[in-house]
């Protein structure tokens, strides 16, 4: 007799969409997944990537024992051993160096799983008690999130289902249709309804592609186009001086800076016609209600937590957040009462206060001879392919004094120079709870199938580890069902309703901001924010130009950005081969200019370089490249290009003026053909 059952779950990855979605289970085996339709956010659809997740799931390649390294490192020579074998030789590794200075053991871990019992939870509790170093967790968000901080309080703006009644939508550094499918529909329905939509990138996106109107700015001068329109908002007298007078802080600094920014100046930084700005600000400034979905590619750059903080200020002068469907959306994850207290135990530092390493930087922290890291225990992230300046990683994961292991669920790169590789399980495998930085609902994650193999959840793992290393607080014996209940209260989220439906919404008025009562130390919208100020920093935005500004390097003078690849996940679905299938490989987009000035014919291979490293792959001479801007589609396993590396082999470790977070957009290369490279002298 057949058994089928159907068990809620949520996609893990990350992305703002945070879908609900089921699995059909057929006598203990995955065969179908499907978006939850009774959840208003996912509407039973899913993206192309999750829709394959089953094909990930089971995929041929899975890793299923753990495994001891057995060859140099970054050759993939592994043999199997026992859990007990790994388990103990690792906790007696960590445990002896722990004796010396724990906080020579760091934890590397990121979004791999978007889930607070995975990602965050027992992990935390086990590194906490150790006293290892601290991980400052930046490589995606810090710059644009913090910056929000300072002027609104937090990551909180209006609620995405409230864009379909928007009669103007600024889609601003996102490409919502490859990554934030959801938002789209809802974009579709306000245009629809009669709504104008704008893209605002420097790439011609597939979200450009079906805008009214495309602003392709140079990278990193997104700051600029915001001042430019507060020039016009003011000389045209375009703005709710009531709103601005009762629920806004500093004002008149910013009316000040913003009069030093007519259009002619903006236009000439950001590369785009005059005309164009000035369009677009009587826009702004006349249509109501008005809504604007940032995303973090903007903030990539070393001025990313200023062009965020200027493009956040633009609500509050036309008095957008009067209107549940006007304001702006950068993340929701900022409304989520998350106990993370309860879930990561900082208590157990016990008054300890181990350095930091920031991620971002990893290259340059597993080079550093002064305070070396002897050991690295890395999960949810695969930082030898998706952090920057991946020469200086590639050679710090060498290094064979350095003890490494990896949690992961395939052979990555950054599996290849583990010495002890653990199997862990996927989302069908094993219990979370989620909480979404793109709406308002918390999702619950049941566990559909068994672990493949002898995959492990995470939470076991670190369970595991933490008997060996003599760590006797009951908080280590946490189940993961009493990590999901512990992530809220239970006044913020019911859990039995949570459990019999998968999801829960927030309880959020619908327009919040509409007579202030931001969360911040004001109350308003704080345009001068006196804790920036009071840490040295200039407490209004403005436009910090990038490190590297296109055109300013004869040398290198093209501007790179490094967008993802429609069809992966930073370097998630990579190896799905259906998915690999559809990006074919490796690749450059460049201007049919810039191509034909460098000789460079459409297919052919390139050499991308800059003072940093070289990366070869296929060139695709495009419309949707602008001049003087490369585009190196993002993020492919460095053993699966033609060289051996991707594109971060070009990108730097220095950080953003806020938040301490990568500039991976902020990078001048120059391209010529392999041919071309291989007869110079």
């Amino acid at each position: 007799m057949t058994l089928e059952t159907q068990v809620l779950g949520a996609c893990p990855h990350d992305c703002p969409d945070t879908c609900a979605f089921v699995t059909t289970v057929r006598d203990g085996v995955a065969v179908k997944l499907q978006g939850n339709p009774a959840h208003r956010h996912t509407a039973g659809v899913l993206c192309t990537k999750v829709s394959r997740y089953i094909e990930r799931n089971e995929h041929p390649e899975r890793l299923v024992q753990p495994l001891k390294r057995s060859g140099p490192k970054g050759s993939g020579l592994f043999e199997p051993v026992t859990w007990e074998t790994a388990l103990d030789d690792i906790a007696a590794r960590l445990h002896a160096i722990k004796s010396n200075n724990p906080e020579k053991i760091v934890p590397y871990s990121y979004a791999g799983t978007m889930g607070l019992v995975q990602g965050e939870s027992m992990d935390r509790r086990f590194f906490n008690k150790l006293g290892a170093s601290l991980l400052d967790r930046t490589i995606c968000s810090t710059a644009g999130g913090e910056a929000l901080g300072f002027t609104l309080g937090g990551k909180v703006g209006m609620r995405v289902e409230f864009f379909a009644d928007a009669k103007l939508i600024l889609i601003w550094g996102s490409n919502s249709i490859a990554s934030n499918l959801h938002f789209w529909r809802h974009a579709q329905a306000a245009k629809r309804a009669g709504a104008r939509l704008v893209c605002i990138d420097p790439r011609k996106t597939e979200t450009a592609d079906k805008c009214d109107e495309h602003v392709a700015l140079l990278p990193g001068t997104d700051a600029a186009l915001a001042f430019g329109l507060m020039h016009e908002l003011i000389v045209n007298d375009w703005l709710d001086h009531d709103y601005i007078e009762r629920y806004t802080v500093g004002w008149a600094q910013l009316r000040e800076r913003a009069l030093q920014w007519p259009p002619s100046r903006a236009a000439a930084v950001c590369g785009v016609p005059e005309a164009q700005i000035v369009e677009l600000a009587r826009a702004y400034g006349t249509t109501k209600p008005a809504a604007i979905r940032l995303n973090y590619g903007m903030q990539r750059v070393r001025g990313g937590g200023n062009a965020a903080r200027a493009v956040a200020c633009l609500p509050a002068l036309v008095g957008a957040w009067r209107d549940r469907a006007g304001g702006l959306l950068l993340s929701s994850s900022g409304l989520f009462p998350v106990d993370r207290a309860a879930l990561q135990r900082p208590d157990l530092l016990g008054g300890r206060r181990p350095r930091t390493i920031n991620m971002t930087s990893i290259g340059d922290a597993l080079l550093d001879t002064a305070n070396p890291i002897e050991a690295l225990v890395v999960y949810n992230s695969n930082p030898v392919a998706i952090a920057p300046d991946s020469g200086k990683v590639v050679a710090g994961f060498a290094r064979e004094d350095l003890f490494t292991v990896v949690l992961e669920q395939f052979q990555t790169d950054t599996a290849d120079y583990a010495d002890y590789v653990l199997p862990a399980t996927t989302q069908l495998e094993h219990w979370d709870i989620h909480f979404s930085y793109g709406h308002t609902d918390v999702l619950l994650n049941r566990p559909a199938v068994a672990p493949r193999g002898q995959a492990r959840s995470n939470t076991w793992v670190f369970r595991e580890l933490a008997k060996r290393m003599g760590f006797d607080e009951p908080c280590f014996d946490d189940d993961d069902e009493t990590l999901c209940r512990a992530a809220f209260s239970a006044e913020a989220v019911d859990f039995e309703a949570l459990q019999a439906q998968g999801f829960a919404t927030l309880k959020l008025p619908d327009a919040p901001y509409a007579e202030g009562n931001f969360p911040t130390p004001s109350g308003c919208c704080e345009f001068f924010s006196a804790r920036l100020a009071a840490q040295g920093q200039d407490g209004l935005p403005d436009h910090v130009p990038n490190y590297e500004s296109a055109g300013s390097s004869k040398e290198f003078p093209l501007a790179m950005i490094s967008p993802p690849a429609r069809n992966f996940l930073n370097s998630s679905f990579v190896n799905v081969r259906s998915l690999r299938a559809i990006e074919g490989e490796p690749l450059l987009e460049i201007n049919e200019a810039d191509a034909l000035a460098r000789g460079i014919e459409d297919g052919a291979t390139v050499r991308v370089f800059n003072q940093r490293g070289e990366h070869r792959c296929r060139a695709e001479v495009s419309r949707r490249a602008r001049p003087g801007v490369v585009h190196g589609l993002g993020i492919w396993w460095r053993k699966l290009g033609l060289d051996g590396t991707n594109v971060n082999q070009l990108t730097s470790q220095r950080l953003t003026d806020i938040g301490r977070g990568p500039t991976f957009y902020d990078c001048l290369v120059e391209v010529e053909s392999v041919a071309e490279a291989a007869v110079a002298p």
